[in-house]
């Protein structure tokens, strides 16, 4: 047994510091970026936001809205092949650009991937997604996944440490999704113990990633737009978002009504929710890593969204950054021990 001693970080420990700015406006902050990948040939332009792969985020319906703002969804897993086809036949030219199709680590996972991108080759974005990125199978498997697809841009997560961002990028990965159990539905960290600071973990995993020239995507723990723009300015190059884009029309889930007022479930993927729902319960080994809850209904999605673009622009005439990709240049964290003025909230 050994202890680190050095102190981690999250987003509630770290504020920016502002510095002086020659931009007049918000409406001066470019957030699209470019990138390139370490081992796909393909290159992507957007605004690098993406919607997560759970079932009630990352829709059908999710991706056509964001897509339309060239932000990123990644499809949770439990579409069938019939809704792809219907999907696809749909939805507009380059929505490919926008969407990744996610998958479990299974021989009938694989299957499923290989029958989608023989059916629909213009497809690009493969997300492999288990909550424990740090198994040799897990590796195994990114590296069987490049070997069969070659020039698809594979995300691969989740992990926290340098050490394995390199593992999973040199067996195949382009990017690299980091975070364990800092998301609003998620009960890693109380069921098991294990878990690592938001803030901390993106740093750390961005420097062992960008050396080798991938990439890495903030994957939870975001709850106001602010925490978008530390993940960011933190060196996240995307960053994916679980319970801010829930409880919307586009988002999955059930509405209920309550005492005149309508909620939407939300749940962790893996919540006792989710695996009745897709795998006949919870299985006799293991326990529930996610709780559900009902969101407020929220309308469109749409208003989240100029929210949260709002917010990061606003970030970056702050500190002086007219581009996104200046945003982590231009990054200086003070570490706080409050965030904000609460005596007005509820």
């Amino acid at each position: 047994m050994r202890i680190e001693n050095e102190i981690k970080l999250g987003f509630k420990d770290v504020m920016f510091r502002p510095k002086r700015s020659t931009l007049k406006s918000r409406s001066q902050v470019s957030l699209e970026r470019t990138y390139k990948f370490m081992h796909s040939t393909h290159e992507w332009t957007g605004v690098p936001i993406m919607a997560a792969n759970m079932d009630t985020v990352g829709t059908f319906e999710m991706a056509l809205t964001l897509a339309d703002k060239k932000l990123f969804s990644a499809i949770h897993k439990h579409y069938t092949i019939e809704e792809w086809d219907a999907f696809l036949g749909n939805a507009p030219k380059g929505i490919e650009n926008y969407i990744a199709i996610s998958t479990g680590t299974g021989d009938a996972d694989l299957n499923k991937v290989e029958e989608m991108m023989n059916k629909h080759p213009h497809l690009k974005f493969i997300c492999i997604d288990v909550a424990n990125g740090y198994s040799e199978h897990f590796v195994a498997f990114v590296k069987k996944a490049r070997a069969l697809f070659p020039d698809k841009v594979i995300i691969a997560g989740n992990v926290v440490t340098g050490e394995m961002v390199e593992e999973l990028l040199l067996a195949g990965a382009d990017i690299i999704k980091v975070g364990i159990g800092p998301g609003s539905v998620c009960t890693t960290r109380v069921k098991t113990g294990v878990g690592y600071p938001q803030v901390s973990a993106i740093i750390e995993c961005a420097d062992a990633a960008h050396g080798l020239g991938g990439l890495i995507i903030s994957d939870g723990g975001c709850s106001v737009p602010g925490d978008v723009s530390k993940a960011f300015g933190a060196g996240a190059d995307f960053v994916m978002l679980g319970g801010m884009l829930a409880g919307h029309d586009e988002s999955g889930g059930e509405t209920v009504e309550k005492d005149g007022k309508q909620y939407k479930q939300f749940y962790g993927m893996s919540s006792a929710t989710a695996m009745d729902k897709h795998v006949g319960g919870v299985a006799n080994y293991r326990a529930s890593e996610g709780k559900t809850v009902e969101v407020e209904y929220r309308g469109p999605v749409n208003n989240t969204l100029l929210d949260i673009l709002g917010g990061v622009r606003s970030t970056c005439t702050y500190v002086g950054a007219q581009q996104l990709k200046e945003l982590s240049k231009r990054t200086t964290f003070i570490r706080v021990a409050e965030q904000e003025n609460r005596v007005y909230t509820k």
